[in-house]
């Protein structure tokens, strides 16, 4: 049914101009502004009238499409619908914001960008993860990750996940809007949203942020020190909002940020953590079963307990064995590093070690590389630090090249 909307078309009466280009009609007046939403409602609704086209249902379909812009009028791709039905009234369409010549020439990059936000969320919502399905990078978490994101920017799509006692259970999903210059960040001022495995750092209360950024921001740690290493550069990489005067912007239109319709991204704050999220970025997702990935997760628990067993024998030769040569952290080189680790040595005796909280996110695009999570309890304390170590495949070894305190 879906499909059949790509064959109908459309004709637009309301692009960046307003309600001024529509056909003549009778019907009620918009309202001034849009009403609150649930986050996916609009989408839903949009998806819903899609589907009565399909189905040869138009004057459902208008009464739909006229609710919708009634209460989402800054909702510019559903006001594109709106007005290619009331077209639809006086004339057949021929393709999908079938304007006058003369619109379309002045907002033909308008015209193009909503149709592709079309396409991408019909192709999202058409193609949808198998059940019980995860992402590959998620190859454990721990109760500590509560939530998770998923980004694929191939599909402008962000995934929900809850992680409960039975594993990662996808909540939700919604449309984004990447980098004008698309993905792969790899300088500042590119215009291009990074690609990589990240973290929730704060949440920006709204009333701090200027209204560009909408119902708020949750900034993430780009660049990470996978990303340092690699000589990436950049700062300020947000998830947030839209200003009032948009629900949801185009596919490629940020400065390299993660952007959301307001609704959605209020979600997002209310539900994930600050510091314990993962946010994956990744040109397209690979889903796998659960069972899938406990391979992987086995292997590389038995590195990260040969890693604590070094350290816990005291032996500081035998524990710079899992560190990378070009090892760096806060600007110090392995030589300038190891000091500090044979203080933390002699100062655990000897004792063992215990992690507590582990989590494994791997990353893989020229090298393999996994970001680990853990608390570091020696033996007879009470409490310990937590840790986060970035690993990377070196041949058939594992390698440490960062480790650092995150609480």
């Amino acid at each position: 049914m879906l499909k059949a909307v790509l064959v109908l078309g459309f004709a637009v009466a309301v692009l960046a101009a307003g309600p001024a280009l529509a056909a003549p009609r009778k019907h009620k007046p918009m309202q001034a502004a849009p009403k609150p939403a649930r986050d996916g409602e609009a989408e839903a609704r949009l998806i819903e009238i899609y589907k009565l086209i399909g189905q040869a249902q138009a004057r459902q379909a208008l009464a739909k499409a006229e609710a919708l812009v009634a209460d989402h009028p800054n909702f510019q791709l559903a006001q594109l619908v709106y007005g290619d039905l009331l077209t639809a009234q006086l004339r057949p369409v021929r393709t999908f914001g079938d304007v006058p010549d003369t619109a379309a020439r002045s907002s033909a990059q308008l015209l193009s960008e909503l149709r592709e936000e079309s396409l991408l969320r019909m192709r999202a919502l058409r193609e949808r993860p198998p059940e019980g399905a995860i992402p590959a990078q998620f190859v454990q978490l721990s109760a500590k990750n509560r939530h998770a994101i998923a980004i694929d920017t191939s599909r402008a799509r962000l995934y929900l996940f809850e992680n409960g006692p039975n594993g990662l259970k996808l909540l939700a999903d919604y449309y984004i809007s990447v980098g004008k210059s698309g993905i792969e960040k790899a300088s500042e001022g590119d215009l291009r949203t990074p690609l990589g495995v990240y973290f929730v750092t704060s949440n920006l209360d709204p009333k701090s942020l200027r209204d560009f950024y909408g119902a708020g921001a949750l900034p993430i740690n780009y660049p990470n020190p996978y990303d340092a290493r690699r000589g990436r550069t950049g700062s300020g990489i947000w998830l947030h909002g839209t200003p009032p005067n948009q629900f949801a912007r185009s596919p490629k239109a940020t400065d390299g940020c993660v952007v959301l319709a307001n609704p959605d991204l209020q979600r997002i704050i209310r539900t994930v953590e600050v510091r314990t999220t993962p946010v994956v970025i990744a040109p397209s997702l690979r889903w796998v079963t659960p069972d899938s990935v406990a391979p992987d997760s086995r292997r590389f628990a038995d590195v990260l307990q040969a890693w604590r067993a070094a350290k816990a024998s005291g032996d500081i030769n035998r524990v710079l064995g899992f560190y990378t040569p070009d090892f760096s952290v806060n600007g110090k080189s392995l030589a300038e590093w190891t000091p500090l680790l044979q203080v933390e040595l002699t100062r655990a005796r000897g004792r063992d070690i215990e992690l507590k909280d582990v989590s494994y996110l791997r990353w893989t695009d020229s090298t393999d590389t996994m970001v680990v999570t853990f608390g570091e309890v020696t033996n007879g304390a009470r409490s310990g630090p937590i840790k986060r170590q970035y690993w990377v495949r070196q041949g058939a070894q594992w390698k440490i090249f960062f480790e650092g305190v995150i609480g």
